[in-house]
């Protein structure tokens, strides 16, 4: 198949991509999601994601010879070329990459907002029962959402459940920071306290002031450790909720961790009793 060529930035698909790449909640309308350079298309691929383009800059095609789909062992059905300008238009990287893949948005486990909370429906397609799950309550932070999801599929984690008020998970931002691990993970975006009902395993709140400490605590498997908000912490709605309350001893005096690096502790802990 010979490749489209693109050299317009006024081009329908250019004006998409761009889009997609900087704004970090258009891949919910667009129902694509655009993953930039090799690591995260490899690791996309690698759990037999396929994408519906593959996007190049010109010396990218060049320097294959042309055989882009050979390289990625994949006949795409459509093979964008463009101008090495205009694919660094596309990043906000300081150091652009050369391709990237438009991927239709997997079909895991985004939350339906038209459909009451204890739709038979939303929770098929949403939550899914008895799984080491990591709930993020209202994140604000790009990296941290992503550095969490990457600790997750890192230790043996198989969903994370984000409520309403938590940073997109499929955002150019977030996908970066996963480096690879949302393909590994069943990822629901937008549920509510109550749709946790539908996890059937305890909760587990985390706190930087209150609670039995996590070293010196024999943890229930499976189960969902909830991860709160920057600066308000876990809400006091699921607080409430929680089987457990932990926190993580700190000799060295500092008022609190960063809620990425709690979660690594906590999830690392969690896989240690599992194991």
């Amino acid at each position: 198949m010979s490749p489209e060529v693109i050299t317009s930035p006024a081009n329908p698909l250019i004006k998409t991509l761009r889009k997609l790449a900087n704004d970090s909640t258009a891949y919910r309308k667009a129902g694509q999601i655009w993953l930039e350079g090799d690591h995260l298309c490899s690791a996309a691929m690698a759990r037999g994601i396929m994408p519906d383009q593959i996007i190049v800059a010109q010396s990218y095609f060049i320097e294959f010879k042309h055989n882009v789909s050979v390289k990625w062992s994949y006949d795409a059905r459509k093979i964008v070329v463009i101008a090495d300008a205009l694919m660094a238009s596309l990043s906000s990287l300081e150091s652009p990459a050369r391709m990237g893949f438009v991927l239709p948005l997997p079909a895991v486990g985004a939350m339906d907002a038209a459909q009451p909370t204890n739709s038979i429906a939303k929770q098929q397609k949403g939550i899914k029962s008895g799984l080491n799950t990591v709930v993020l309550d209202r994140l604000q932070d790009a990296g941290n959402v992503g550095s969490i999801i990457r600790s997750a599929a890192a230790f043996g984690f198989a969903q994370i459940v984000a409520l309403k008020g938590t940073a997109a998970l499929w955002s150019p931002k977030v996908l970066r920071a996963g480096m690879g691990a949302h393909f590994a993970l069943h990822l629901v975006e937008g549920a509510d306290a109550a749709d946790l009902s539908h996890l059937n395993v305890p909760l587990l709140a985390t706190s930087s002031h209150q609670g039995s400490y996590l070293h010196a605590t024999a943890l229930p498997s499976p189960a969902a450790w909830i991860m709160g908000h920057e600066g308000q912490g876990v809400s006091p709605e699921l607080a409430a909720m929680a089987s457990l309350h932990l926190r993580i001893t700190q000799p060295g005096g500092e008022e609190s961790l960063n809620v990425a690096a709690a979660a690594a502790i906590c999830l690392h802990a969690s896989a240690a009793f599992g194991a």
